[in-house]
């Protein structure tokens, strides 16, 4: 029997997309190993979202050439999209697949063992406009299930070279939707997180169909799904139907991740987003109505070019005043390729890093604060993991509907189960170097 070892960088579509190449090798008769053994194909799944993506990515390539020369190097996802000559130079790479055509890689391996050719795979993404389907009925990882929904963007912000590895907005068939959520199920999950490129965007390239009537039909034809999270929403996709089908899902989860990036209108201007400040913060407060205690989460660049202390602080505020339960704050990487990384008027990185510390310390605090809201309240967790612990030999970590992470004594058979867990402490970090909520619970039961 072959064997194949994968290795993926960058985002859960990326993961997601890895799990779908590993069914189509585990269809054809391989063996999965771990990706520091033998084996005799090596799948790396790149990204380019940064130039360290790039480079992390050419890093992982060479390493999988000097564990086993005499295997077969394949190279796919976005760094492979956007510069396939550059990966192709690297010496053992035999073939390179992009962000679709990934069915073909199975017959490229085939054509490669026969000619030891190398084989260039990566065709023009911005041509397709057909999402390509890869069945993904259960996950190497048991407790979480995602489902990506659609692929590309059509946005074209001046910082983001994801359009041009990703192509075009497309959408996945409402039908193969809702029965791969089905077969999640089916599979024992009990939360399925809708993932994308743009992931509320989906059914923006379709006439009579959208975001809103898809998350209808989860809610309505999928038996026996109790979750669903939604990985990203933008603001300007954020229409009423949207908040309707929040405020009447009795699945929808209370988290949504809302992508802010700055808080001061010029900022976002430079930046071509497609909303202001005061939009965002309207969209907010209609969401909050239809979603009581929501927890939002958010995406924030800081130091883009040209940024004053004025615009840095605008942003500080607006965050203040949203309230978020957690923010992700990124400095602003000069992404070769994009208009940003042109701009005049490049931020310092001293600079940089001392507003980075800044938002952090924010998030830090907002972050207790909407987590102590909860202390002493019974709230469902589906745990994922057994952690250490010298005082507590059995103790688990999951997430609440809300997004809380929560740290709890149970037992094994639990995971990825929905368990109920009196929250009896916020506490905050956790992790050395991660930022995150923590609940200890008294009491619980499994649901």
């Amino acid at each position: 029997m072959s064997t194949v070892a994968f290795h993926t960088l960058g985002c859960k579509v990326n993961h997601y997309e890895t799990e779908g190449i590993w069914r189509m090798f585990m269809d054809n008769g391989y063996e999965r190993v771990d990706f520091d053994h033998d084996a005799d194909v090596y799948v790396i799944n790149t990204c380019t979202v940064t130039n360290t993506g790039d480079k992390k990515s050419r890093q992982i390539i060479r390493r999988a050439v000097r564990k086993n020369p005499e295997a077969i190097v394949c190279v796919t996802g976005c760094y492979a999209q956007t510069s396939p000559g550059e990966i192709m130079e690297i010496p053992g790479v035999d073939i390179v697949v992009g962000t679709q055509d990934r069915k073909k890689m199975i017959g490229y391996i085939e054509e490669h063992q026969k000619t030891r050719e190398p084989i260039n795979g990566v065709t023009n993404i911005m041509k397709n406009r057909v999402f390509e389907e890869m069945d993904v009925p259960e996950f190497t990882d048991r407790t979480r299930a995602s489902l990506k929904i659609q692929e590309g963007c059509n946005n074209f912000c001046t910082f983001c070279i994801i359009p041009w590895s990703r192509g075009l907005l497309r959408s996945r068939d409402p039908e193969s939707v809702v029965l791969q959520a089905q077969k999640l199920v089916d599979a024992g999950y009990k939360e399925i997180v809708l993932t994308g490129i743009h992931t509320a965007g989906y059914g923006e390239d379709m006439k009579d169909y959208n975001f809103a009537m898809l998350l209808h039909d989860l809610e309505t034809k999928v038996d026996g799904l109790k979750r669903i999270r939604i990985s990203s929403i933008e603001a300007s996709q954020i229409t009423d139907e949207v908040i309707e089908a929040l405020d009447r899902s009795e699945k929808i989860v209370r988290h949504l991740h809302i992508p802010l990036q700055s808080g001061s209108d010029t900022v976002l201007g430079r930046m071509r987003r497609k909303y202001s400040s005061a939009f965002y913060k309207e969209k907010v407060n209609k969401i909050r109505k239809a979603l009581p205690d929501l927890a939002i989460t958010s995406d924030v660049i800081v130091g883009f070019p040209g940024e004053t202390d004025k615009e840095f602080m605008e942003t500080y505020n607006f965050i203040k005043e949203v309230g978020y339960s957690e923010l992700h704050v990124f400095p602003f990487s000069r992404r070769t390729g994009t208009p940003a990384a042109r701009m005049k008027d490049q931020v310092d990185e001293d600079l940089k890093n001392e507003r980075v510390h800044r938002l952090i310390e924010l998030s830090d605090q907002l972050a207790k604060e909407y987590a102590s809201q909860f202390e002493d309240e019974v709230l469902e967790v589906i745990p994922e993991e057994r952690i250490l612990d010298d005082n507590h030999p059995e103790m688990l970590v999951g997430y609440t509907d809300n997004y809380l992470k929560v740290r709890f004594a149970g037992t094994p058979e639990m995971i990825g189960k929905i368990v109920r867990v009196k929250l009896t402490k916020a506490g905050y970090p956790y992790n050395e170097g991660t930022f995150v909520r923590i609940m200890e619970s008294a009491t619980h039961a499994t649901v």
